[in-house]
């Protein structure tokens, strides 16, 4: 009997249950592998730019804006597939900020972004890493505003633009600057919120403590 039971052929519904539970094993894990392969990006990308020289670094460009990219794919797939995971939320805008942070340094470095732009994007990312720590073990629950993605994806349009573009080229530096005024009004935004909710007294700090 055991013979003939390991003998049996599989039917094709418990063959397609069996694919389908690899399946959902796997893309539950594909957003996450997108986020560290943003993560993995990084010292490609220096590579990429600080090897072009003067001018127009279009390697280094199409390498940055197809990781860029990844932070749409990653975001989405995790949302469509209902594959969400507290890695991800932490790790996705982690990866954002340190992509954005690289780029900016890097670009600085060689004399095509102002100082001043790379101490305000630097001084912004420092203070929300910091009040990460200091508001998530109080309870409250990080989320990306839509104001937060839009200046992540406007920055990340700027440094592409002013890494594809000749050196001296005014136009991206606009965009840049445009960027950079976004993300300091999503960073008030991130505080503004986050005192009113962990007020004492305020609902907001009982909910959120709650979800710990």
């Amino acid at each position: 009997m055991a013979l003939a039971d390991v003998s049996r052929p599989v039917s094709d519904t418990e063959g397609g249950y069996g694919c389908g539970m690899a399946w959902a094993t796997v893309r539950q894990h594909i957003p996450n592998a997108l986020t560290i392969l943003r993560f993995a990006a990084i010292p490609v990308f220096v590579v990429l730019l600080v090897h072009a020289g003067d001018g127009a670094a279009w390697g280094a460009g199409l390498f940055f804006a197809g990781a860029a990219l990844t932070d749409q794919v990653d975001g989405y797939l995790a949302r469509s597939w209902n594959v969400e995971s507290a890695f991800g939320k932490v790790a996705d805008p982690l990866a954002d900020r340190v992509m954005i942070v690289t780029a900016v340094v890097a670009l600085w470095a060689t004399g095509r972004i102002p100082l001043l732009a790379t101490l305000i994007i630097l001084g912004r990312d420092l203070l929300l890493v910091l009040g990460y720590k200091f508001l998530v073990p109080r309870g409250y629950a990080f989320e990306v505003s839509f104001l937060g993605k839009a200046a992540t994806w406007v920055l990340y349009a700027s440094l592409c633009v002013v890494i594809v573009t000749a050196e001296g080229t005014l136009w991206p530096l606009v965009l840049l600057w445009f960027g950079i005024v976004l993300a300091l009004i999503a960073g008030i935004q991130y505080l503004v919120r986050a005192r009113r909710e962990l007020a004492p007294g305020e609902p907001g700090r009982e909910t959120h403590a709650h979800t710990e």
